[in-house]
Parts: C-alpha cells; sequence; structure tokens
C-alpha cells in the first residue's frame, strides 16, 4: 500500500515480488509549485524541535553572559535610541515616557529583524546538510522563527516589568483593549519574518552579493517604520509610504494597546494582513521552487 506524504511517497506494508525491491521512501518534485508541503513539514516536527534547541544551545554555549543578552541587547538598543532620537534630535513620543515609547518598537523590531536576517541565509549556511540527508527544506527557516519567538519571549516579559514600573511610578495604567489584539501582531510579525527571509534566501542562492545589504537594507526599512518615532509625525507627503509598510501597524497597535498612545485604522491593519499574506505565501513558493536544484548554484 502506498501513502503520499508532500512531494514524498511513502511505500508500507508492501509485499515484495519476485525480481523486485522494497523501498522505505521514495523522493518525488512536487506535482506543482503551488504545493506547499505542509503536510510533510508537520510530519517532521520533531526534527524542527530538534533544531530550535540546537539553535537556542549552540548560539549562547560559548558566550559569558549566555542568555543575559536577551535583555541586555534591547535595553542597550533602548537607551541608544532615547539618548539620540529622545534627547538630541528631540522626536516626539506622544507623551509616552521615552524609554517605554523606544522599548515597544525595539522589542517588536527585533523580532521582525532577527527572523528576516537569520532566514535570509539558510541555504547558504545549511548547504552541506542539504547536501546529504532529506527532509522538508522549510523545516530550517521555520526552526529559526521559533526559536527567535523565544528570545521575543523573554524581551517582550523586560518590556512587561519596564511598563509595570512606570505604572507604578505614575499611578496609572494605559493598557486599552487593543492589547487582546497582540496575538495576531505575533504570528503576523512569524509570518512577514518567514516570507520575506524565504524570499532573501532564495535569491542569494543565484545572487550571492545580496547577502552583503541583507543587513544595510533591513536597517533602512526600520526608518519607514514607525520605531523611532509616531505614525503622528510622518510629514503628509511621506504619511502613505510608512503607512503601507505592514510593520507599522503591528508596531502602532502594540503601542496603543499597551501604553495607550498610537494609530489605529482598521483598513490599514487589513492591508497590512493581505500584505503579509501575499509576501508568506510567495516567499514559501519561491523557496520550494528554489530548493529543487538549489545545490547546483549554491
Amino acid at each position: 500500500m502506498n501513502t503520499t506524504i508532500g512531494g514524498n511517497e511513502h511505500l508500507s506494508e508492501g509485499r515484495q515480488g519476485e525480481g523486485e525491491q522494497e523501498w522505505d521512501m521514495i523522493n518525488k518534485p512536487n506535482a506543482h509549485i503551488l504545493d506547499l508541503n505542509i503536510k510533510e513539514v508537520l510530519h517532521y516536527r520533531d526534527l524542527l524541535w530538534l533544531l530550535v534547541h540546537r539553535d537556542f544551545v549552540s548560539f549562547y554555549k560559548q558566550t559569558v553572559l549566555g542568555p543575559l543578552w536577551f535583555f541586555i541587547q534591547p535595553l542597550f538598543t533602548t537607551i541608544t535610541y532615547t539618548i539620540i532620537f529622545g534627547n538630541l534630535a528631540g522626536l516626539s513620543t506622544e507623551g509616552v515616557p521615552k524609554f517605554l515609547f523606544y522599548m515597544a518598537g525595539v522589542t517588536c523590531w527585533n523580532y521582525f529583524a532577527d527572523c528576516v536576517n537569520k532566514t535570509s541565509t539558510v541555504f547558504k549556511d545549511n548547504s552541506n546538510v542539504f547536501g546529504k540527508v532529506y527532509f522538508p527544506r522549510l523545516i530550517m527557516p521555520l526552526s529559526i522563527i521559533v526559536s527567535n519567538l523565544v528570545r521575543f519571549a523573554v524581551q517582550i516579559l523586560l518590556f512587561f516589568i519596564t511598563l509595570l514600573f512606570f505604572a507604578i511610578k505614575s499611578g496609572s495604567f494605559q493598557i486599552t483593549s487593543y492589547a487582546l489584539l497582540f496575538p495576531f501582531l505575533i504570528v503576523q510579525m512569524a509570518l512577514l519574518g518567514l516570507g520575506l527571509g524565504c524570499i532573501i534566501s532564495s535569491l542569494t542562492t543565484k545572487y550571492r552579493d545580496l547577502v552583503f545589504v541583507i543587513g544595510f537594507g533591513v536597517q533602512l526599512l526600520m526608518y519607514a517604520t514607525t520605531v523611532v518615532y509616531p505614525l503622528s509625525a510622518v510629514p503628509e507627503k511621506y504619511r502613505l509610504l510608512v503607512e503601507l509598510n505592514p510593520m507599522t501597524p503591528v508596531i502602532e497597535i502594540f503601542r496603543l494597546g499597551f501604553l495607550g498612545e498610537g494609530s489605529f485604522s482598521w483598513t490599514l491593519f487589513a492591508v497590512s494582513i493581505i500584505e503579509t499574506f501575499a509576501i508568506t505565501v510567495f516567499g514559501i513558493i519561491i523557496f520550494n521552487k528554489v530548493e529543487r536544484n538549489f545545490i547546483d548554484t549554491i
């Protein structure tokens, strides 16, 4: 009896006839470009968790401070933005304490940027593994998204501790009902990072010099997002460009939900969701297409 998982046909309960060979697995290419191999990825979910554990352990195994870097990096980044953009440049924070305003933006942006940066080199970083053993290649970028989610959870905890400190200090909480959208924002950031990362990773297999502009490009994209300034401070002629950035509604809703200040529009939120879905689907499609013959070009 033959069973098919994704693009792979598994033979089970088959009887070996005379002159025939029995195989445990037969790998076949996807039937068409829209085959996303979701069932096959779920079949290899144990490998996904092993890779997440590997990424977490290997990254901090030989560091002095270990997981404390989860806290140190956003703290130093927030302090830097507070000094440069808040004090020296004097950018508005809409009445929100500067430290909280920038920490909210940094926390969300760090997760998205880490997903894009690390996923964008997945073919190059794992070419040796891909050339030796079969498994759904999409497992690799998915493991990066999940392992970064652990780091994001720690940084969110730091943000909530800081928020509690300022709330006790001021004697009031500014949390609004928009905070209920927080789980959807996490999913949106993860999918957006996965989609963009898969697109860039697929392109770098053929155009290797793109690797050198990834970090610079992500940094530029940050300034087109409301990380260090509120949407209300954007000049009218640039507002549409910033609003169409799918990360802008994410950060604005996050600030509005937990800090009580921010801009929200159901229209812009819906547009950002559509953009995220389109980027994710396109990224997975092009990733699955490139994985078939990337070993010949990388």
